[in-house]
């Protein structure tokens, strides 16, 4: 059995008998016979019924919401946003297929005829994390769905319900039976599947280390794979920047979800000229935040995921501080945090250098580091100083001077003042340690589809 603890108060909120090996090879038969049937769908009877999925969220969006927060511990007051993202990100992927699928026709002489069609790779499947279920899962599974594969889906098991409610978006849907399964799997099960070759593409979202064992387990298979591994984020505020502007959006792209976004913002690097400014600023606003329980809708950070997430980001506070860093924040002011379970007062540190793990390993908590830098070059170096590469941020007036250091910053994204935000219109992807492939946009259509050549002559 697979059990979920909530974060909540350590109570079960699910148990799940986890899928043996008959199960797993008839869901993979099941996906196999039900893509025969799928990929026969037109585009417009596809989107048709992407949609009704779409709007089975929406029409339980308070349900799924209070589900979210017991799960995984998001204030309740956040967990709505999860599913009206989602519908966002599916409708646009919904509406840009037939741009994203059509033929390509290269220029050709008389008498000849000649195109690339994409065409459905198969079986996808979709390993998805517990800290954003709806919303990483979606950047998929919809896409892979309207080019006409089908797809088996593994929910994190710290979020199963989610992966459930999937299931009956589309069965109430009215897709062919099978199109969509959720499997609860142990890692060495979701090993076992990928080492098999029975799917034809993974999409993975997680650590670093999982990414690994993904690649180690297709190793030889010549299986497709997206993997988005997290990162490190950093910002950069500029001596020009609008101050005020900038921490009221760097105190919620580090803090929001209690930090545990792979795009939050970890690190801060601010122009000397500004640095007081910005940071004593940056305090009293994260001093307002409200750590309780996440049902309460007046919270507005909740616990973290489990003690050992915690307990990670407290030792790397602990040693930052013993080698130097100085914390701003007194965690005996924020009650429910006892030094102990899954309440954690967030913490801003100061006077921090790049030898400190906070500054350079994921936190995946709330937690921010913020260090004073003298020029453009300094903070380009330090952002660079990094094995993950997701996002970045550059808060200034200046857009030319955003273009230049975005052109050298190892990143997949390069924000200006913004940051933590997905278009879907634009590739999701990252460098380094952060993984490979990509999702959103017209691209994220490419790596779920197969080209296919036509040279005829007529």
């Amino acid at each position: 059995m697979l059990r979920t603890i909530s974060p909540v108060d350590g109570s079960v909120v699910a148990e799940r008998p986890q899928a043996s090996a008959q199960h797993i090879t008839e869901a993979i038969n099941h996906a196999r016979a039900a893509q025969q049937q799928w990929q026969r769908f037109t585009l417009t009877q596809r989107a048709h019924i992407c949609e009704a999925a779409v709007k089975y969220f929406e029409r339980n969006s308070a349900k799924i919401a209070t589900e979210i927060s017991w799960q995984m511990g998001r204030p309740i007051a956040y967990c709505v946003g999860e599913i009206t993202g989602l519908a966002q990100r599916a409708r646009h992927m919904i509406n840009i297929a037939p741009q994203a699928l059509a033929d390509i026709k290269p220029e050709q002489p008389p008498g000849v005829n000649t195109f690339i069609r994409r065409q459905p790779l198969g079986v996808v499947f979709t390993i998805a994390p517990w800290n954003y279920p709806l919303l990483t899962t979606v950047n998929s599974l919809i896409p892979a769905l309207m080019a006409g594969n089908t797809v088996l889906l593994k929910p994190s098991a710290q979020t199963p319900l989610c992966g459930e409610h999937f299931v009956k978006a589309f069965t109430q849907a009215g897709v062919p039976e099978h199109l969509v399964q959720c499997l609860f799997l142990s890692h060495e099960d979701t090993s076992k599947i990928v080492a098999s070759r029975d799917v034809d593409f993974v999409c993975f979202t997680g650590s670093v280390v999982g990414g690994q064992r993904i690649e180690q387990a297709a190793a030889g298979t010549f299986l497709g794979l997206g993997l988005e591994l997290g990162g490190k984020d950093p910002a950069y505020v500029r001596g020009d920047a609008d101050v005020p502007y900038s921490v009221e959006q760097l105190v919620d792209g580090a803090f929001f979800n209690s930090g545990q976004s792979c795009c939050g913002v970890e690190r801060i690097y601010v122009q000397a000229s500004v640095y007081d400014d910005f940071v004593e600023a940056f305090i009293k606003r994260v001093k307002a935040y409200q750590l309780g329980d996440p049902l309460d809708p007046i919270t507005t950070l909740g616990p973290v995921v489990k003690p050992a997430a915690a307990n990670w980001v407290r030792q790397q506070i602990s040693d930052a501080v013993a080698a130097g860093a100085k914390t701003c924040i007194d965690p005996a002011s924020f009650t429910l945090d006892d030094g102990l379970g899954c309440y954690l007062a967030p913490q801003v540190l100061i006077d921090v250098t790049h030898s400190m793990s906070v500054m350079t390993d994921e936190s995946f908590g709330p937690v921010v580091g913020i260090m004073k830098v003298a020029d453009d070059a300094q903070a380009l170096a330090l952002m660079n100083d990094s094995d993950l590469g997701l996002t970045a941020s550059i808060w200034t007036k200046n857009q030319d001077v955003a273009v230049t250091l975005g052109l050298q910053l190892q990143t997949g994204t390069v924000f200006m003042n913004r940051c933590d935000y997905l278009d879907p219109a634009l590739a999701w992807t990252g460098v380094k340690n952060t993984g490979k492939g990509q999702t959103l946009s017209e691209l994220g259509y490419h790596q779920l589809t197969r080209a296919k050549s036509f040279n005829f002559k007529t």
